[in-house]
């Protein structure tokens, strides 16, 4: 068996309540904790694995500001789209019809934030339906380039 020296130091009581809620949880001593705290401290590769650690998390959050800012410009694609069909399509109205056009564009707005209430708290969202409609395209445009023969069009 090893022979440890004893050693007496002093700890700030927030940093000491921390060292003995870790020893409680991990059901060792307090000197075990603070034994491994300063060896991985002192160790030569602790910076190199906290660089390590770093690393990895930071391209993950890369990765995902990646998806973010596909679905960003899918969102804004859709609503440029959204709104130039709309402004096409839709004729003036006249001075007389504005009050009840008013009326009406209130009731369906209140039902569109219910129905939006609705999506998010079920957490179905757009851009899972629209990934589910390309899916879907996507492989019955295979299946029917699957039964064409020696690559002729159909």
């Amino acid at each position: 068996m090893q022979s440890k020296t004893r050693m007496n130091v002093y700890f700030d009581p927030a940093l000491l309540k921390q060292v003995e809620a870790l020893s409680l949880r991990r059901n060792v001593s307090k000197s075990a904790v603070i034994e491994a705290a300063v060896a991985s401290f002192l160790s030569a590769d602790a910076s190199e694995r906290l660089e390590a650690v770093f690393a990895r998390r930071m391209d993950k959050l890369g990765r995902q500001i990646d998806g973010l800012d596909e679905e960003l410009a899918i969102l804004g694609e859709t609503v440029s789209l959204f709104v130039r069909f709309w402004l096409t399509i839709t004729p003036p109205l006249s001075e007389t019809a504005h009050a009840s056009a008013r009326a009406k564009g209130a009731e369906r707005f209140d039902g569109f934030l219910q129905t939006l209430g609705r999506r998010l708290a079920t957490g179905d969202s757009f851009l899972k339906e629209l990934s589910r409609d390309v899916d879907s395209l996507r492989s019955d445009s295979l299946d029917s380039d699957s039964g064409r023969t020696n690559g002729d069009p159909a």
